[in-house]
């Protein structure tokens, strides 16, 4: 078999991370990147850390001319965080006859939020025969994923708490921006009440998924967001946070599913934690038989984590039966480590 084909549509941090994780495989390649402006026409190693040595050049093109049938088994697109944004890229790709895989935060579990859209991706899926999953660290597999997981061990489950504790230095001046790190407290409160301040998305997403996963339904749903003011100047690659001003968001989320059992989400992400004394780390805290306490310190690094995520589910994706897929119709993530090829079924092996 040939390797395993791969467009990568939107070249930033994601992508950039798939590509090199991608590049340093084996039995899978890069075989076309699409983005826009000023990045057309130039090279895909000149946004990537791995040296192209004797490997073949990729070239950045239009998505129109880079994602057409037949190109490639699969397409990782990290352009969008929300379902209706994604919606028209998401079609364009399966009405080309390719899988995808969304990092968009909404696309982990997009009946949540966007029921008709999610029946609409689904049929086009199945129109074209191809899979289409959402997925990432956070939601995806820490704060849903992994307390489904956990609670495989549990006669019974009285109550849920995920938690993820996380740094946002790693991240660039995009997430400042959207984090408000730096402005005021009243800047903060005006932004929430507008909803301008981006926050943390994804938690109807990890509650329906978990819901769904044990049989149940979503019945109560609210979620809050507040500023992380810090007392010392902090600074990070991209951000600064002077004493007085915000230095990440406080998220929360409280949910109750259809049998009355309660889940609380909790996640607060902020710059340089360590400088004040926060340990990061992932909680999954389950009442039930038995209990459970799982902690994981320091935390996953989000960017790192999504990068694995989409591309270890790689395989899964095109060996599905066609339509939306979300991590719980799927087998489990795990980090592959031999031959991408060998993975994908027989049947699944010749490009459609």
């Amino acid at each position: 078999m040939e390797n395993v084909k791969v467009i990568i549509w939107g070249l930033g941090a994601m992508g950039g991370g798939m590509a090199d994780m991608i590049l340093n495989k084996k039995g899978i390649e890069v075989v076309g990147v699409a983005d826009m402006g000023k990045k057309i026409g130039t090279s895909m190693f000149d946004y990537v850390k791995t040296e192209r040595g004797n490997r073949p050049d990729v070239i950045i093109q239009a998505a129109e001319d880079v994602i057409k049938e037949g190109a490639a088994d699969i397409v990782l697109l990290c352009t969008d965080s929300f379902t209706k944004n994604a919606f028209s890229k998401l079609k364009f790709v399966m009405e080309h006859k390719l899988n995808v895989i969304t990092t968009a935060e909404e696309m982990a579990f997009p009946k949540a939020q966007s029921p008709e859209l999610a029946a609409e991706l689904d049929k086009i899926a199945k129109e074209n025969g191809v899979s289409c999953l959402g997925t990432g660290v956070n939601p995806g597999h820490i704060m849903d994923l992994l307390v489904l997981v956990m609670t495989g061990v549990l006669t019974d489950v009285q109550e849920i708490t995920s938690r993820r504790v996380n740094s946002l230095s790693p991240f660039g001046p995009l997430v400042m921006s959207e984090q408000g790190i730096g402005i005021s407290v009243d800047e903060f409160m005006a932004r929430k009440a507008n909803h301008t301040m981006a926050g943390h998305v994804g938690f109807a997403e990890s509650v329906g998924m978990m819901a769904e996963g044990m049989g149940l339904t979503v019945a109560e749903f609210s979620q809050d967001m507040n500023p992380i003011v810090t007392d010392v100047d902090r600074k990070s690659p991209h951000g600064f946070a002077a004493a007085g001003t915000c230095a990440g968001v406080a998220m929360t989320a409280e949910a109750k599913l259809s049998n009355g059992i309660p889940v609380h989400m909790d996640h607060p992400q902020q710059i340089e934690p360590e400088q004040v004394g926060v340990t990061t780390g992932d909680y999954v805290i389950i009442k039930g038989s038995p209990n459970v306490n799982l902690l994981n310190s320091p935390e996953i690094e989000g960017g790192l984590g999504t990068i694995a995520m989409v591309v270890n589910m790689i395989p899964h994706v095109i060996n599905a039966d066609a339509g939306l897929k979300t991590m719980i119709d799927l087998p489990i993530p795990r980090a592959i480590m031999g031959d991408f090829r060998n993975l994908i079924k027989e049947e699944k092996k010749i490009i459609k």
